[in-house]
Formats: C-alpha cells, sequence, structure tokens
C-alpha cells in the first residue's frame, strides 16, 4: 500500500530501521506548488502559535506537505533511538465528525457551558483581554473542529497507566519534541493548529473508531491542522524569564 492509501485510511506508520526512500505520491500531489515561508529559526519558533479563528477551513492540506512535517518532526530526539512514534491523520468527515462529538461531549462541561448552541462572547466568564480571547477562540474551534481539514493524532508506543515518573519521563520525552517539531514545520508552511488534550477522556473510543490498538499505543492529543488565513503572527505575551528561573538552588 503507498503512502496515499495510508492516509487515505488516516493513518502513517514510521516503519522503525528502514533506509528505503519513500514512494512518491499521487501525481495530483507530486505536482503541487508548496511555498516555503522563509522563516528565521527564532521566528519560527516565537510565532507559532495556537491557531484557531484563523484556520481556512475550506483549504485542503495537501498529503505530501503532512509528510514532510512528519519527516522533519521525526528528526527530533527518541529514548535510544526507539522511534516508538506514529501518526494518525483523520481527513473522512465522518470520522473527523465523531472525534468532534468527543471533544465536544468533554469541552462544554471541562468550561461550564451548558447550551452551546445559544453561545455568544457576552457568555464568557470575567476574564483579563488576553484569556477571554484564548476563551472565545476555544469555543469557535470545538463548534468548528468537525470542518477541519485535517485532524492530527499524533501516538507512541505502550501505555503509561501506573508508570513511574522516570517510565513517563521517557515516553513523553520520546514523543512530545517531535509533536512541537512537527507544529513549527506546519507554521513554516503557512499551516497553524493547536494543541488539544480533551478527547483523551475518549481515547478508548477514537481508538476503535479509527482502529489503533489501543493496549498498544497512548494519544498524545490531537491537533486541529488547516492552512491560516494571513501569516502574520506574533510573539505572545509572556512574564519575564527572571520569573521563572533559578540558579543552583532553588531559593
Amino acid at each position: 500500500m503507498d503512502c496515499c492509501q495510508h492516509l487515505t485510511n488516516a493513518l502513517v506508520h514510521n516503519i522503525v530501521g528502514t533506509t528505503k526512500p519513500r514512494k512518491e505520491s499521487s501525481q495530483n500531489y507530486r505536482n503541487a506548488t508548496i511555498m516555503n515561508l522563509g522563516l528565521s529559526a527564532d521566528e519560527v519558533l516565537t510565532t507559532t502559535r495556537a491557531v484557531r479563528k484563523r484556520i481556512d477551513f475550506d483549504r485542503p492540506v495537501e498529503r505530501q506537505v503532512i509528510l514532510d512535517c512528519v519527516d522533519i518532526a521525526q528528526q527530533a530526539p527518541t529514548g535510544s533511538n526507539n522511534q516508538g512514534w506514529r501518526w494518525m491523520f483523520v481527513t473522512e468527515p465522518e470520522k473527523k465528525a465523531a472525534i468532534a462529538d468527543y471533544y465536544r461531549e468533554i469541552f462544554y462541561p471541562y468550561i461550564g457551558m451548558e447550551d452551546p448552541s445559544k453561545f455568544t462572547d457576552d457568555d464568557l466568564p470575567d476574564r483579563d483581554a488576553q484569556g477571554t480571547r484564548i476563551l472565545s477562540s476555544a469555543v469557535y474551534m470545538a463548534q468548528r473542529l468537525h470542518e477541519v481539514p485535517v485532524m492530527a493524532i499524533p501516538l507512541h508506543t505502550g501505555r503509561l497507566e501506573g508508570a513511574d515518573t522516570f517510565r513517563q519521563a521517557s515516553s513523553w520525552g520520546s514523543i512530545l519534541p517531535a509533536v512541537w517539531s512537527f507544529l513549527l514545520a506546519l507554521r513554516e508552511r503557512g499551516i497553524g493548529s493547536s494543541w488539544t488534550t480533551l478527547h483523551l477522556p475518549k481515547e478508548r473510543e477514537v481508538a476503535e473508531l479509527l482502529g489503533i490498538p489501543y493496549d498498544e499505543y497512548t494519544q498524545v492529543g490531537m491537533f486541529p491542522i488547516g492552512y491560516t488565513v494571513g501569516t502574520d503572527f506574533k510573539l505572545a505575551t509572556r512574564l519575564p524569564s527572571d520569573d521563572f528561573v533559578h540558579w543552583d538552588s532553588w531559593e
């Protein structure tokens, strides 16, 4: 099965240890014009934002672009070079709708919203301006989640229930750097996403929906993916680093 067939079934497998070049994608994607933004490393690192309201829900994301970003992501650290990562990409409308429903089932009670159909920004709790913007955009994405061109669900080999700190740190440290690298690679290509975990209380149901062996792989999040409307993203407001840094002792 070639890589296009894999993605049609919403699954990309990384075969550990292979040195064979990937087969070319279908003619449509092979001939696609893919433009990078030409950002510096610092610009990519400081302007990769959680994108929700500026996702272009109507523009498809080319499969080859996703595969290119996965190739970049898999240069990230991985414990003992085990490469236990897997990448699930969901494009089928029925499956996206089901995952979005699972997400909303957790999201709306989580933010205390009783009737999402009647929501307006006036219903948001009192927060500072940045907090209000974030919550408003999160509600917007929840409402339109089923419309995103692609959902990405990275996975790592094994389950972590009952694992000690060492094993958990080793496992998360072998997949989360790759996930962040994937998002950075998307940014350089004019594509946005946001890091979500609220579907994970329904992880088993999503695994069943997508044919993921639940007892063998842990889902680490769900990432709505789409080209962005404009590419001019700015630095976020953050507290100064001196507030968080300790030298040689905690005091």
